[in-house]
Formats: structure tokens, C-alpha cells, sequence
């Protein structure tokens, strides 16, 4: 096993070698007090502990897709950080998922078997800190049709191809008919704007948009 750690070493550890058995028994130890996240890819363990500037954004973001959601009168399932595994190969846990078009599908579920049930519409990540390369891969070997990823400069949305590659593009599938990627400029605004007035902003931008539909 070797490890490399990168950015701050509070933060954020690589480490590989790891037995899919190890990466179970972290996360039943580290379920009592999960501030730790962990990514696992192929023998491949990431553990990072977010930072605030991760979380508040982390945040922020989360409840724009539910002030989206309440303005469009979209049904929404949000599942925050469910860890989302393929047995022996992969696990990660988004900063935020939601499901869409499949709640049906996992509403009242305790557990969700990627083997029986569908995979998150959207999930969130934010990169101000590390890199979301590695979850990018195992979420599109499970199949989340959809990225928002928020780097702390440029938001991004990035769509599932059918060779389980994400490409960027303009339009969201969860909200198809808003410019989704303005949600970058309110997203600078973070530290500088009270929270719930930064959000109310946020809703104008919504219905102003709608109403030019």
C-alpha cells in the first residue's frame, strides 16, 4: 500500500492498494461520525475531510436545485451523500444527488442496490479543494446521467455519453429550459451575500426566467 497526500494534508489523501474489503470496514467504522468522505476506484481509496469553504458551497448549490425544483414544480428526491457502491470495484459519495424521473424507483428505500435500483439523475460535486476525476469515473460506470461540478471559478454541467465519458454542455437534462449555468454568477457571490438573501436572489432569477418562457 502506498499513500500520497495532495493540497493540504488535512484535507484530502490518496492511497492505493486497497482491498475492497478495507474500504467496506472504513466506512462501517466511519459511519458513526462521517465527516470523512471517501472514493474508492479500483484499489484506489481517497479520503478527504471537506473544508468549510467545500461545504458552504456544497450547500448553496444543493439548495439551488431545490429552489429550481419548487419554482418548476418538479417532483425531487435529495439523497445528499448516499455512498453509491459497485461491489469489488467502486464507491463515492456526491456533496449532493437528487433523484428526478426515477423516485419512484427508491423512495422509502433504507438501502440502494446499484444492482436493483437506478443510479441518482443528478449529482452535485464541488472542486475547491481536490478533484472530482475519480468519482467522475466510477459515477459513470454506474450510470448518473448527469454532473453539476463547481470548481470555485466556472460552473459546469456535464452530461453521460453512451461510451460512459461526461462531456460539458450547456443545457442541464434536470432543467432543460433555463440557463442553468448562470448559477456561476450567484455562486461567486458566496461569503459576500448573506446565505438567504444570495437564495432569494436565486428564486427571483428563477421565476424571471420562467416567466420569459
Amino acid at each position: 500500500m502506498t499513500s500520497k497526500t495532495l493540497i493540504q494534508p488535512q484535507e484530502i489523501i490518496h492511497l492505493s492498494g486497497i482491498s475492497w474489503q478495507t474500504y467496506e470496514t472504513l466506512l462501517t467504522e466511519l459511519s458513526a461520525s462521517r465527516r470523512l468522505r471517501l472514493t474508492y476506484n479500483r484499489g484506489n481509496l481517497e479520503i478527504m475531510a471537506p473544508s468549510p469553504e467545500h461545504e458552504i458551497y456544497k450547500k448553496v448549490v444543493g439548495r439551488f436545485v431545490e429552489t429550481l425544483a419548487e419554482e418548476l414544480d418538479i417532483r425531487i428526491y435529495p439523497l445528499g451523500s448516499t455512498t453509491f457502491k459497485r461491489p469489488e470495484l467502486s464507491g463515492a459519495e456526491p456533496d449532493e444527488c437528487f433523484y428526478i424521473t426515477n423516485i419512484n424507483a427508491v423512495r422509502s428505500k433504507k438501502r440502494i442496490n446499484l444492482q436493483q435500483d437506478p443510479p441518482p439523475d443528478l449529482v452535485v460535486e464541488i472542486d475547491v479543494t481536490s478533484s472530482s476525476e475519480n468519482r467522475f469515473q466510477v459515477y459513470a460506470e454506474i450510470g448518473v446521467p448527469e454532473i453539476w461540478r463547481y470548481d470555485g471559478n466556472s460552473f459546469t454541467i456535464h452530461i453521460l455519453q453512451p461510451s460512459y465519458k461526461y462531456v460539458a454542455v450547456n443545457q442541464s437534462l434536470a432543467f432543460p429550459n433555463l440557463p442553468i449555468r448562470e448559477i456561476a454568477n450567484f455562486l461567486q457571490q458566496v461569503g459576500q451575500e448573506d446565505y438567504l438573501e444570495l437564495v432569494r436572489e436565486f428564486r427571483k432569477w428563477v421565476r424571471s426566467q420562467i416567466q420569459q418562457k
